[in-house]
């Protein structure tokens, strides 16, 4: 085999596998995201700030009726305290390409009793763009309830 030839092999097989690598690595960084997007609508729940939980959902928030739910719940989910989350189930695990799903959030604030609910997501993987955009967050539902 001629020795450019051995090289350009190299040089290909190399930039595929950094890209594979790359792929992987932002598909596996989106339940990450998710969470940390999960994470700042129960902060605003805790709150109480409506507005910013709609903000944080647009998709609800251009729903009239959604938005009514979600505001009248806000007002219901106010308590003080630093929010923690106690568990986090992502809608989706890994996804190359765009993928809705329910994940599961279990939360407290403060020293308050812990509330779970359904968050739907729309995850977009590496191959559509990445990025989690938060459709809908559900009631409080009982500690051991799936969302499934």
């Amino acid at each position: 085999m001629r020795r450019v030839t051995l090289v350009t092999a190299i040089v290909f097989g190399a930039f595929v596998f950094l890209g594979i690598s790359f792929l992987l690595a932002r598909a596996l960084t989106g339940p990450g995201a998710e969470r940390a997007r999960v994470l700042d609508v129960v902060r605003a729940e805790a709150r109480g700030d409506a507005d910013a939980v709609l903000k944080r959902l647009p998709a609800c928030a251009a729903e009239p009726a959604c938005a009514r739910v979600t505001r009248e719940r806000v007002a219901q989910l106010a308590r003080p305290g630093n929010v923690q989350i106690l568990t986090y189930r992502p809608s989706v695990q890994i996804t190359m390409t765009r993928a809705t799903g329910t994940g599961r959030v279990a939360w407290r604030a403060g020293t308050s009793l812990p509330v779970v609910q359904c968050v739907q997501a729309r995850r977009e993987g590496p191959l559509t763009g990445g990025g989690v955009e938060l459709l809908a967050i559900s009631q409080p539902i009982a500690g051991e309830a799936s969302c499934g």
